[in-house]
């Protein structure tokens, strides 16, 4: 892969427009991701590519955004300009899903680009993936898995079969979880707590799990559901401020 420079918001003042931890990459030919836009980013997308011009690996700036570019927001930004081939994702939330069907492959669609999230997807067959960048897992027996996820991990599960999804709820309840989401109509789910009891779980516990996925508003279209999940994936992300266009 040839070398690229890993742009990094590390700090911001007042009004700017994205917040610190922003990142993308700039290639001498092409980019990935996006610290905001406008001036800003075209500045810096210059001073990268004059990086990998001259063979310098590291640089810091900080950027009063009106005074200095005459952009409307107002504050200032501090800059990295790091070597790089890859944006990092420490802080990325851990995110498995069953099944890479029609639904499963929407939804990595929408959430792969979106920053925040880590993304596992498992299916029986490795056909069935999507061309995205996303860690896949082949797995026989879904369920099997599913105890070597991080113990903070949000879990959807919307495999093509009823019992391999009842199985992998049944697991998803016996392992720590953050929040677990089940694709379905109201009699499927009926039928799946009648079941997760008789495996032993309580109502509380069953009750964790959001079933259907999605808005149903937004309706039954896979890239419908997607965004419906989507949405509440965001709205649910901790401490989540929300970032204001420069």
């Amino acid at each position: 892969m040839s070398a690229a420079i890993r742009i990094t918001v590390t700090k911001t003042a007042g009004s700017a427009p994205r917040d610190a931890g922003a990142q993308m990459l700039v290639w001498a030919d092409r980019t990935e991701g996006t610290i905001g836009g406008g001036t800003l980013e075209w500045e810096a997308m210059a001073e990268a590519r004059r990086m990998l011009r001259d063979g310098r690996a590291t640089h810091q700036a900080t950027i009063p955004l009106g005074p200095a570019l005459g952009q409307c927001c107002g504050g200032s930004v501090s800059l990295d300009w790091q070597i790089a081939d890859t944006l990092q994702s420490a802080d990325a939330q851990p995110l498995w899903i069953y099944g890479a069907g029609h639904v499963g492959r929407a939804i990595v669609r929408v959430m792969a680009p979106l920053p925040g999230f880590d993304i596992t997807l498992i299916d029986t067959s490795a056909d069935r993936f999507p061309d995205t960048d996303v860690t896949t897992l082949v797995a026989a027996d879904p369920a099997r898995v599913v105890p070597h996820a991080p113990q903070d991990a949000h879990h959807l599960i919307l495999t093509y079969s009823h019992e391999i999804d009842l199985a992998v709820c049944h697991a998803v309840l016996c392992h720590r979880f953050q929040s677990v989401g089940l694709i379905g109509s109201a009699t499927k789910w009926v039928r799946f707590k009648r079941r997760l009891a008789a495996l032993g779980h309580d109502t509380a516990q069953i009750a964790r799990i959001a079933c259907p996925i999605g808005d149903p508003s937004f309706g039954k279209h896979p890239s419908e559901i997607a965004l419906g999940v989507a949405t509440a994936m965001i709205a649910r992300q901790p401490s989540r401020t929300k970032e204001r266009t420069g």
